[in-house]
């Protein structure tokens, strides 16, 4: 059996109104969707991490790359006037 832990969350008055609505839309009940919530929350990576994940991805994918390989600034200029 999963051992669950219960908690107390105060909301203002039209914020529980407006959440049991919503729970009766889905058939389901308040904490179901607080649950639900929770859970996401929890299980999402945060946004520190998955930026960090990106930028490792990024920089992975970036291959044969040499700053010795670089355009000389005259090259450049050559080369944005051709277009």
């Amino acid at each position: 059996m999963r051992k669950v832990k219960n908690i107390t969350v105060s909301v203002p008055e039209r914020v529980y109104r407006k959440a049991r609505v919503r729970a009766a839309e889905r058939d389901t009940s308040v904490s179901e969707l607080v649950r639900d919530f929770l859970t996401r929350l929890a299980e999402d990576a945060s946004d520190f991490d998955r930026r960090t994940r990106l930028q490792d991805e990024i920089l992975a994918s970036v291959r044969g790359f040499r700053a010795a390989d670089r355009l000389t600034r005259d090259e450049v200029h050559d080369r944005l006037a051709v277009r």
